[in-house]
């Protein structure tokens, strides 16, 4: 689905876009647009279908995801990617209400649009929100190796290591995405208590805690830890890839 003659910034870095959205017209514009700016998309008409699509190919880099959908609803789909991640999403919205826009942006989006809206546009917020993240260095795949002896299975909330699979908490994941999204960098400690419990005032013990649990699954010394190592002073960091 890929142009090859179009965005190469978009091309290079293999960003993945999951769309979801009950309206197959509106599907097929999305996609269009996002496949001629260099995306690879894939579509959901549901938010069923959607996770469906996560379990098969593994995180997307963003979801732009209509809330107003029958069954699963959009904000119920955000809530459960969002339980062992921190993908970043853009909502889609007939509804011009403040205090459902409120909602959105405070528990589950970067940003949202409502409809109707302009197809460029959406690409230019598309891209705004991948630029403010930074690249994830580490490519996306269902099973996410990261060397010989971890590999990492966000869907499943799994590590494997040694060739040995031990089960993660959902927080232990979305923290683990977190500091693996920004790899090479430190991660405040501020900021990961905003990412992981945005609307708790959590104190930075309980991360402590957390950093701990999640050192003895995946390292193969946690009293030298080699994936998740503290910045004194000012968070933690995740090793870039090679």
């Amino acid at each position: 689905m890929l142009d090859h003659t179009t965005d190469k910034h978009a091309i290079i870095s293999g960003h993945r876009i999951l769309v979801v959205d009950d309206d197959p017209a509106l599907l097929r514009l999305v996609s269009d647009r996002l496949d001629h700016a260099g995306f690879e998309v894939f579509t959901a008409g549901s938010g069923q279908q959607a996770l469906e699509i996560v379990e098969k190919n593994g995180l997307p880099h963003l979801a732009i995801v209509d809330i107003m959908m029958p069954g699963m609803t959009g904000f119920e789909f955000c809530k459960q990617i969002q339980q062992y991640s921190d993908l970043p999403i853009i909502l889609l919205t007939a509804i011009d209400q403040e205090d459902t826009v409120i909602h959105g942006l405070e528990h589950f989006a970067e940003d949202y649009v409502t409809k109707p809206f302009s197809p460029r546009e959406l690409v230019a917020r598309v891209r705004r929100v991948l630029r403010r993240i930074g690249d994830f260095t580490y490519a996306l795949d269902r099973l996410m190796q990261i060397d010989d002896y971890l590999t990492i299975d966000f869907v499943h909330q799994q590590a494997i290591t040694d060739n040995k699979s031990v089960s993660l908490t959902p927080l232990e994941t979305k923290l683990l995405y977190i500091l693996m999204r920004n790899a090479g960098r430190t991660t405040t400690t501020d900021f990961l208590l905003r990412r992981l419990w945005p609307m708790e005032e959590v104190f930075e013990d309980v991360l402590r805690v957390h950093v701990h649990r999640l050192r003895q699954k995946i390292e193969s010394n946690p009293s030298k830890p080699h994936y998740v190592v503290t910045k004194r002073g000012a968070g933690y960091s995740f090793p870039a890839s090679a």
